[in-house]
């Protein structure tokens, strides 16, 4: 499978080959280097680790640090890429060029984060009638049963706070690859801020 790390720059609009006006998410590809690999005779399967962002020497402790090979800064975030379609070598950088021909890609990210919220927004429920006198708007209503067990069940959607999970977005399409300044144009939308971490990877639906 092949993918990396990516920060996400924004939103715009490009015009496809057919002349269509459809909006993306440019997404920027930092230098994943290669940090180790793992193989089915000492680890029991085949994976890369990458790792981006540059930390200080003096900011990391030596176990951390003890981690990276010769020549390699210790890097801030690092991830393991299962069965990793290219032919790499600890201390390789990898950038949009692993990109190039794949068509769709699956992205995946922190999203933002709603704070605390009511069902309504939260999961979409109806709420009660917005005429005069009624005294049901936008409450959850019940929770529990008059009879026993007097107790609410566990996963009851409920409000609480929303957002700030880890969603992946699958089969978006590649619209444009920018070699020269490493840019990945995705036709949609992105989980996550802008300037957030996000991976990309080959679509595994496509």
């Amino acid at each position: 499978m092949l993918g990396l790390m990516a920060k996400k720059v924004g939103m715009t609009q490009v015009f496809d080959e057919t002349g269509n006006l459809v909006p993306v998410t440019v997404v920027r590809i930092e230098p994943n280097v290669v940090v180790a690999q793992k193989t089915e005779e000492k680890d029991g399967y085949k994976a890369v680790l990458l790792g981006i962002d540059d930390v200080k020497q003096n900011r990391v402790s030596k176990p951390y640090a003890g981690q990276f090979p010769e020549g390699v800064s210790p890097k801030r975030t690092i991830r393991e890429f299962r069965d990793f379609e290219k032919e790499v070598s600890p201390g390789d950088k990898l950038g949009a060029e692993v990109f190039d021909g794949i068509r769709y890609v699956d992205v995946t990210g922190v999203s933002k984060g709603k704070g605390f919220q009511g069902v309504v927004k939260r999961y979409g429920h109806k709420g009660g009638r917005k005429t005069h006198g009624s005294k049901f708007h936008r409450e959850p209503g019940s929770t529990g049963q008059n009879t026993y067990p007097h107790r609410t069940f566990k996963n009851k959607k409920m409000p609480g706070r929303m957002g700030r999970e880890r969603v992946t977005t699958l089969s978006l399409k590649v619209e444009k690859v920018d070699m020269e300044k490493q840019l990945v144009l995705i036709r949609g939308a992105v989980p996550g801020v802008n300037k957030g971490l996000v991976v990309v990877r080959a679509a595994v639906k496509r």
